[in-house]
């Protein structure tokens, strides 16, 4: 820490620094590291903390409370590449709230965050949230490690609740996920000050990204507050709509083939892709039961509310086990408080800022025909499709981790999306138009895992 006579001076050659770019050349002076970055605070934080570190990726955290690998599984491919050796102050903590899902740190709590402000920076700010029901450590690797090495300040939220029984919170349905959407605006706001305060300027860019569930929140924000961005890219996001498609009109129909009451053209049907039959078993043990029932309970607990009732499961095989009732769960036939309930927390399609959406063709959680093209289509109903483009991953499932399984049948997306936002931040800040909406093949050799442009098909 320095004296409040030696601040001003301090803060004055971090803004040089940042000046000078990611890029610039030389490791940061010693007397920099760091610096006032460690006065920055939270503010509407409960609880914080600072600490200043060598390097603020995943290969300086792990095996360190300030990252969570375990939480990160199978979301990237083994021998991806990351970046490291980024210094600079992580400021972890809490806003207030009174749910207690999120057991990092032995805090107990949820509305958990992370923000990293690295000690060269290009003045901008990265924003995500936790996919599926992880925690905001969940996309280190996938996310903040390449955004830091770029210079951005990074910060990450849980979004409010955590876990399978994250539909547990609230008290009237659809409450919880509303509250994802609170909390990523909530921590933007405190990130954009808490920027503001460590480096004596505030972001000149702001940008929203995010995979599955943060992918649906980076669609979200830029809808409902696209004075806080300036643009991002969506990863997989899910799909809500008030009259559907959503998960709640595909997966009954997986759970359904589960059961044996539903075959291949009912699949085809609901809007799996022909030729990811391989990805069904896997994803019939591991995804759709539980996901069926965890949102159908979160949007619609009365349909059967002995399942999964107070809680998904105490044992690894009673959460994953899906609700033999789901097999035939008709949305389109539930009463309207339940399409109200999905409604407040629908998507629109009214874009706001430029949103580049990437998804893969062989996703078997939340099939493209029914997410990423649909929600193309919302926009471009909307007026909107200029500030938007899409590109399919052909070979690209929902979780990376899954190529090392079918390495002659799936690509990662990791690569691609790392291009996406390299194409997003050319749009935004060069106004290089980038390409229409296309299909990034697979190529046939090559470095899979590490290389991939979507402005080649």
């Amino acid at each position: 820490m320095r004296t409040s006579r030696t601040v001003p001076l301090v803060a004055t050659a971090l803004l040089a620094l940042a000046a000078s770019g990611p890029q610039a050349a030389g490791a940061v002076p010693r007397e920099l590291h760091c610096g006032y970055r460690t006065h920055a605070r939270v503010p509407g934080a409960q609880f914080q903390q600072r600490a200043c570190l060598d390097d603020l990726t995943t290969a300086g955290l792990a095996g360190t409370p300030h990252t969570d690998t375990a939480d990160q599984a199978g979301l990237t491919a083994i021998g991806t590449r990351n970046p490291s050796g980024v210094p600079g102050v992580q400021i972890d903590g809490y806003f207030e709230d009174d749910s207690h899902t999120n057991k990092t740190h032995g805090w107990d709590h949820d509305a958990q965050f992370v923000i990293r402000l690295p000690d060269r920076w290009n003045g901008g700010l990265v924003v995500t949230a936790s996919p599926g029901n992880r925690r905001q450590y969940a996309t280190d690797a996938a996310i903040s490690d390449r955004v830091l090495a770029l210079g951005y300040a990074y910060a990450a939220t849980d979004k409010g609740n955590t876990g399978p029984d994250f539909y547990r919170d609230g008290a009237r349905p659809g409450d919880a996920v509303a509250e994802w959407n609170a909390r990523t605006t909530q921590l933007t706001r405190a990130a954009r000050r808490a920027v503001a305060q460590g480096y004596g300027s505030a972001p000149r860019r702001t940008y929203m990204t995010g995979i599955s569930n943060a992918g649906y929140l980076t669609r979200r924000q830029l809808e409902n507050h696209p004075e806080l961005y300036d643009g991002g890219v969506d990863w997989e996001g899910a799909l809500w709509t008030a009259s559907g498609p959503s998960l709640l009109t595909s997966l009954p129909t997986a759970v359904a083939h589960g059961q044996g009451t539903a075959d291949a053209d009912d699949m085809y049907a609901a809007g799996f892709a022909r030729g990811s039959e391989f990805l069904w078993p896997y994803h019939q043990k591991a995804y759709w039961g539980l996901t069926q029932k965890v949102y159908r309970a979160e949007f619609d607990p009365a349909y059967d509310p002995g399942c999964p009732g107070a809680s998904a499961g105490s044992t690894t095989q009673e959460i994953l086990a899906p609700c033999a009732s789901d097999a035939s769960y008709d949305y389109g036939a539930r009463p309207a408080s339940v399409h109200r309930a999905v409604a407040r927390v629908a998507l629109t399609g009214h874009l706001g800022k430029p949103l580049i959406t990437l998804q893969g063709d062989l996703d078997t959680l939340l099939p493209i025909s029914t997410d990423a093209v649909a929600y193309a289509r919302m926009v471009e109903g909307r007026g909107r499709g200029r500030l938007h483009r899409t590109y399919t991953i052909r070979g690209g499932t929902h979780t990376d981790g899954l190529y090392d399984t079918y390495r002659d049948r799936l690509r990662p997306i990791l690569p691609c999306y790392r291009d996406a936002f390299d194409t997003l931040i050319g749009w935004v800040e060069s106004g290089t138009k980038p390409p229409a909406d296309r299909t990034v093949g697979r190529p046939a050799g090559g470095d899979v895992v590490n290389s991939c442009s979507v402005r080649t098909s």
